[in-house]
């Protein structure tokens, strides 16, 4: 008989402790199906726990010491700085003339060939007439 009062106080007292744990059966099938609910047939269905009491069974759990795997996998970073969109396109429309500067020369003496070799067509097609 005593034995059986500590088993039970002993249990009544873990619980006390970790209530916690109950909760955390208890939702465990619903908490993996996502953080806001799912899709099931084609109707959006909601969790049956409220955000709030998630909420609040996360924290529990983070504070004892446990770990949550129920979190949604966190997005990238972005790495755009912020700023106005008319300077970020200057910027890059003066760094892409820069480039056709370099290139310049080169375009330059292509250009001087076409126009050369199309001269040279034309001339020879009058001498054949």
């Amino acid at each position: 008989m005593a034995g059986n009062a500590a088993k039970t106080v002993a249990r009544t007292v873990v619980e006390y402790q970790y209530p916690w744990r109950e909760k955390l059966a208890k939702y465990k099938d619903e908490l993996a199906k996502g953080v806001y609910g799912y899709w099931e047939l084609g109707a959006w269905k909601p969790l049956s726990i409220s955000a709030r009491r998630r909420a609040q069974l996360r924290k529990e759990v983070l504070l004892a010491g446990e770990n949550w795997p129920y979190d949604p996998e966190r997005k990238e970073m972005k790495t755009r700085r912020k700023g106005h969109k008319c300077d970020r396109i200057s910027a890059e429309k003066r760094a892409h003339t820069v480039e056709l500067m370099e290139k310049m020369p080169q375009m330059l003496a292509d250009y001087r060939k076409r126009r050369w070799e199309k001269k040279m067509k034309e001339e020879d097609a009058k001498e054949k007439l």
